[in-house]
């Protein structure tokens, strides 16, 4: 018994000693495909919420195995170029993806990546977050190449060409990986296949399925502009009929205090770059980042708990949602892959009305697809790069991407008003350009930056000299070098080129019977770590707090995230409507609520709206992302986690969304939020994520709306 166990494993260990000596190529492959899958989710997403690390790695580990399987289908001379391309093709993959999520803080699309053509000019903007850890992938490629250069030198292909079984071991590789991919699949869930199929959240796809099965899937939604009005169309037919059907059942357009207040005024929209809530009423040194910002909140009607709700287009979703008060696309942009499709937008509900309709950026009309994609919303005018005067990035008058924003508002002025003396009506979008990112610590105009007031970083405060005893005073440039500082010190140039143009409309002669509407587009993407260093800096002692000290802030996740609000301002200089509308409104509100909110006060229909009037909403108000996070006045739900935080005073029970420091809103068991309450809304969001989707998609306004409204009258 004893003779035949031994015997038996010095067969086993003869057989997986020739399997490793024979099999060296593919089982390298592996090795380095495996450790570069590990390390991306490692630096980027790890595995959070209910979710296993074992989960991604069986996934992909069974894709490599499946993948390295057809090698055996190639003389072994030749299989090294076959493996070499795949473990390049992950090395690209985990380095654009380690790149790019430091920038979204999610994972790269194959469509957007085949758009980097029309974002080019951003370029700098990804090389700013570059870090040495994007490119440690580059290593095993380069491992890869020597390891066959020492197996070629050794003979290695001509012992393996004479024993190697191609067919065979192609069958048992592939059946190994089918095997090990079952052990992943086997806890899948129902819930799990619709985020892989919907994709709304990549981070969380890549958490259960592994950067390779996402990268895939992602493939194929990227080819979905072209394939899925093909596949799926009736479904979505159905559920767009049944959900406008129910809803235009409703009176949908209550009336409240500010309803037409508006109607009739000429209407420009200020589309703010990378302007953050946070920094309204923000002072460094005693100096306010945005005085500009701050006066309009005070004079006009201020949301001060606004989000926007974009996904991988950030300005462009920013733009089609406000537009449409759909949802930005869960495959692609909009504004790039669905452009052709027909929706229902402000500039055209009021071209209905006889306004004239424009838009204009220092920037080429070529960047997000706008040449097509702003006629489309409706824009019959567009003032773009081409329009103004100014040369390439040695002329003065160049900040950042393009012209500064203090020329571009000077050079629009002559355009403005010519536009209202040829029009009883008109509607503008009017798109800063100079705060964004990479943000500089200078511009690169100083001289007209501090002509306008610069803003200074230092800090000052009193010190006992350790050697002397005495009180000294301290300078402490403490934001120099980072990030967050140079951000303080463009959206302060922002906001100062801002006032410069609201200057001129208060002495104009002209703008009595218009209305501005100024919102911050996205957040300034900057990474969580910088605002822990800002939040935990004591500007009496120069040191930062630490742990356990009362004062210390743990800017969390949630934290993080509620800190992406940005300022949403409706602003006149007529004195009679602004009398009427001046007020600050603290309900969470999203970029999809513009459209109803502003069809309120204008007297527009906006039937298709997926946002609310956010005067009539009777209940609390929900605002969902693409990725299905969604946040209301109670909690903010991360659909990645599964976990929320309650958006509820701990000491008064009274609702304290405003609170992005980190200080409070800590979970307690003092705070409940009924379960019931989280499922009900998490179903609420996935319905009109799937509407939107659906609209974009099979471009259903335009085949289906006739169908809604005969089903709704015989109703």
């Amino acid at each position: 018994m004893k003779k035949n166990l031994v015997s038996i494993l010095k067969k086993i260990r003869k057989k997986v000693s020739k399997y490793l000596s024979s099999n060296r190529l593919f089982l390298t492959f592996v090795v380095f495909g495996l450790i570069e899958t590990i390390l991306i989710r490692y630096f980027t997403v790890k595995t959070t919420g209910s979710y296993k690390p074992y989960e991604p790695f069986i996934c992909d580990l069974a894709l490599l195995i499946i993948i390295g399987s057809f090698g055996y289908f190639i003389n072994p001379k030749k299989q090294f170029n076959y493996y070499f391309t795949w473990l390049f093709i992950i090395t690209v993959m985990c380095v654009i993806n380690s790149i790019y999520y430091v920038f979204y803080t999610s994972f790269a699309s194959f469509s957007l990546l085949a758009e980097l053509g029309l974002v080019g000019e951003v370029g700098d903007s990804l090389i700013e977050k570059f870090r040495w850890i994007d490119f440690i992938y580059i290593i095993f490629p380069a491992l890869y190449i020597l390891i066959h250069t020492k197996l070629k030198k050794g003979n290695y292909y001509v012992f393996v060409s004479k024993i190697e079984n191609g067919k065979k071991m192609f069958t048992s590789t592939i059946l190994a990986g089918v095997i090990v991919l079952c052990f992943t699949l086997v806890n899948i869930t129902g819930t799990d296949v619709s985020r892989l199929v919907k994709q709304w959240n990549r981070e969380l796809v890549v958490q259960r399925f592994g950067i390779i099965l996402y990268q895939g899937n992602d493939l194929i939604q990227s080819l979905a502009p072209k394939v899925n009005s093909l596949f799926g169309y009736d479904e979505a037919a159905r559920k767009f009929k049944e959900f406008y059907g129910e809803l235009w059942k409703e009176n949908k357009y209550d009336t409240n205090k500010y309803t037409g207040v508006l109607e009739g005024m000429n209407i420009v929209f200020i589309h703010m770059e990378s302007i953050q809530n946070f920094l309204v009423n923000l002072k460094i040194n005693n100096q306010e980042i945005t005085p500009t910002i701050n006066r309009l909140s005070k004079e006009g009607m201020y949301f001060d708990n606004f989000y926007p709700q974009i996904s991988i287009g950030t300005s462009s979703d920013t733009e089609f949602t406000l537009n449409t008060s759909l949802m930005p696309s869960n495959s692609g942009t909009v504004f790039v892959s669905y452009s052709d499709r027909n929706y229902v937008t402000i500039p055209k509900l009021l071209k209905e009305k006889g306004y004239y309709t424009f838009s204009s950026h220092a920037n080429g009309d070529s960047m997000w697809n706008r040449r097509v994609m702003h006629p489309n919303l409706g824009y019959e005018e567009m003032i773009f790069k081409q329009e103004f005067d100014v040369t390439d990035k040695n002329d003065p008058r160049w900040v950042g991407l393009g012209l500064s924003d203090y020329d571009f508002f000077l050079q629009l002025q002559s355009k403005l008003e010519k536009i209202e003396d040829e029009h009883e009506n008109y509607m503008g979008t009017l798109i800063q350009l100079s705060n964004h990112s990479p943000y500089y610590a200078t511009p690169f105009n100083p001289e007209l930056y501090n002509s306008l007031g610069s803003l200074k970083l230092t800090n000052t405060y009193k010190k006992i000299n350790s050697e002397t005893q005495r009180e000294e005073v301290v300078t402490d440039d403490y934001l120099k070098d980072t990030e967050l500082g140079n951000y303080f010190v463009s959206a302060h140039y922002a906001d100062l080129a801002l006032g410069t143009f609201f200057d001129y409309i208060n002495k104009s002669d002209h703008y009595e019977n218009t209305v501005f509407v100024l919102y911050g587009d996205h957040d300034a993407r900057i990474g969580r770590k910088e605002y822990q260093y800002y939040y935990n800096y004591n500007v009496e002692t120069g040191e930062l707090y630490e742990e356990g000290d009362p004062l210390y802030v743990d800017f969390d996740n949630f934290a993080y995230e509620l800190n992406k609000k940005t300022p949403l301002i409706i602003w006149t200089k007529n004195e009679k409507i602004a009398k009427k509308i001046k007020s600050v409104n603290s309900n969470t509100m999203g970029m999809y609520d513009i459209l109803p909110t502003l069809g309120n006060m204008m007297n527009f229909e906006y039937k298709y709206a997926l946002g609310h009037d956010i005067y009539s909403i009777k209940e609390d108000n929900v605002v969902i992302f693409p990725n299905g996070n969604f946040v209301t006045n109670k909690v903010y739900y991360n659909n990645t986690s599964g976990n929320y935080i309650p958006l509820i005073s701990n000491d008064t029970g009274s609702v304290d969304s405003n609170n992005t420091s980190g200080k409070t809103n800590k979970i307690t068991p003092s705070i409940v939020i009924d379960e019931d309450y989280i499922t009900k809304i998490k179903k609420y969001a996935e319905d009109r994520l799937t509407i939107s989707n659906g609209i974009i998609v099979h471009d259903l306004i335009q085949k289906e709306a006739d169908n809604i409204i005969v089903e709704n009258r015989e109703g």
